[in-house]
């Protein structure tokens, strides 16, 4: 399995994307975005993620240098077509848009359809965060992707649907950016790139079977993932619904819907709200750091590691990937290597 620094990674996908016919800037921002996520240790949303989009690409499912269309807007809100441009390109024009508006008005919301994959939605937290905004979003994968079957069912029908929550502090903001199944999707696939199985409690089979073979979400008939929430799956399950029609409902793209094609798409929903215009930015990060020192605090029970906040893992995983380098598996880069040999671009030494 290579190993190889940020930058290095980054200056490869840069390529690959300008080769792909990506304008300069959108494949700086996609490249970035994506070994970002490696960085953080979610190799789900990183340079696998590459293939997807130069296929997409290159089919006319994902179209770069899309216009960002404002369909509608009030003071507050912003509906937008993406034009299915590439997704961090036209997520970041949503959340540079909405800031300023939250500046003035306290809160605001937008929306994004037709519009490709974003990536991490920790990035857009903590791009809030550090303009000192609180941020909540989901996104689905416009209507197609269905992977998680309701409690008791076997066959899929809703996607991972992710919750996003970001909190600035004094010091590094508080991230949750979860899936609202047990596994994002990404890591499944990362499973199966690699050869392996997938442990216990993710997957059920196409007769809602449990099963450790990642493959299930791959072939014909298809398996499913299970919601969060073990014995109480119910909770990510339900949390999940939601943020599908929210996002569905307040965008314009379709919920979770039988039959859609694959257009390697989400559809967005990003709030943002300004904390000076609530009980004040003073109060809001006294109460916000205090918090994070109080949970940190915390006695430990004998054997645990340390007690750590949302977002703090993913720091982590940076810090030390910085430094060693980020290793992906052999079944990711033999992708990739095919990837640079069609476009003749140079794989990095």
């Amino acid at each position: 399995m290579p190993t190889y620094s940020a930058e290095k990674l980054t200056s490869f996908a840069d390529s690959l994307f300008r080769a792909a016919g990506v304008p300069v800037e959108e494949a700086k921002r996609v490249a970035e975005s994506l070994v970002l996520a490696n960085l953080c240790g979610h190799d789900s949303h990183g340079m696998i993620r590459v293939i997807q989009y130069v296929d997409a690409i290159k089919d006319g499912r994902l179209k770069p240098g899309a216009a960002f269309h404002v369909v509608k807007e009030t003071a507050g809100v912003l509906v937008v077509d993406g034009g299915w441009g590439l997704g961090q390109v036209q997520a970041h024009r949503l959340l540079d848009r909405l800031i300023p508006r939250a500046e003035a008005l306290g809160l605001a919301a937008g929306t994004l359809r037709n519009c490709g994959h974003i990536g991490r939605l920790g990035e857009y937290a903590e791009a809030a965060a550090a303009r000192k905004m609180a941020f909540l979003a989901s996104v689905n994968n416009h209507g197609f992707g269905r992977g998680v079957a309701p409690p008791g069912g076997k066959e899929p029908r809703i996607g991972t649907n992710p919750l996003c929550v970001g909190a600035p502090t004094n010091s590094d903001p508080v991230v949750l950016d979860i899936g609202t199944s047990v596994v994002a999707e990404g890591k499944v696939r990362v499973a199966f790139n690699k050869g392996q199985q997938v442990p216990e409690g993710w997957l059920l089979d196409p007769d809602g079977k449990p099963t450790t073979d990642p493959g299930v979400l791959y072939k014909e008939p298809r398996g499913s993932i299970l919601p969060l929430g073990g014995a109480q799956a119910y909770k990510g399950f339900g949390i999940g619904l939601l943020m599908d029609m929210f996002v569905g409902g307040f965008s314009g793209a379709p919920c979770s819907t039988p039959g859609l094609p694959n257009m390697s798409a989400n559809a967005v929903f990003f709030v943002v709200l300004d904390i000076n215009a609530f009980a004040g930015a003073e109060h809001f990060l006294k109460e916000t750091t205090g918090l994070v020192g109080n949970v940190k605090s915390c006695p430990k029970a004998d054997g645990a590691g340390d007690i750590l906040v949302p977002g703090e893992p993913e720091r982590r995983s940076a810090a030390q990937r910085r430094q060693a380098g980020i290793t992906l598996d052999d079944g990711t880069w033999k992708q990739l290597t095919a990837l640079a040999e069609k476009l003749k671009v140079a794989v990095p030494a």
